[in-house]
């Protein structure tokens, strides 16, 4: 998806805040609620993050509860119709609750543009992950920064249309 002049231009001011300890610490407890606030009331059309990076809302179900569980996040769309999602966690040291969930039941559902699409999930490890991760970074260059803070190998996958 082409960047606008604007998304071009407070970019590089989002990512330097994204990036810092201090957004790791306030924004899990406000960004994830307001997404899917904006995404209910728009009919799946609206997140926050998508006037920055192309994004979704991915409903998992969850494995302690076996609820549906939905997360906002930022993906890289493929051109085969799949989407690529980092367990990056804001850059804190524990993985994203959503990422267990797809390691437990790979089925899951992406919200995108409007659209529900079933998906199945498949954690991408070696060569296959390390192809990917410098694509990432051009969609979201933060992660870098967030690998650094967390510590930990942040968990990519892919979520490939099921029917």
């Amino acid at each position: 998806m082409p960047r606008s002049r604007l998304q071009a231009a407070i970019a590089p001011a989002t990512q330097r805040i994204a990036g810092t300890a201090w957004f790791a610490k306030v924004a899990p407890a406000f960004v994830p609620r307001l997404d899917r606030a904006l995404h209910r009331v728009s009919g799946g059309r609206v997140l926050l993050g998508q006037y920055l990076v192309p994004s979704i809302v991915l409903t998992t179900t969850g494995h302690r509860s076996g609820l549906p569980r939905q997360a906002p996040l930022a993906c890289m769309p493929e051109p085969d119709g799949s989407f690529v999602v980092v367990g990056s966690n804001f850059g804190r040291q524990k993985h994203p609750a959503w990422t267990a969930n797809l390691l437990r039941d790979p089925k899951a559902q992406v919200g995108y543009r409007g659209r529900t699409i079933p998906v199945t999930a498949r954690l991408l490890e070696g060569t296959e992950r390390a192809e990917v991760w410098p694509r990432l970074l051009q969609v979201w260059p933060v992660y870098d920064k967030y690998v650094e803070r967390s510590g930990r190998e942040l968990r990519v996958f892919r979520l490939t249309p099921s029917s």
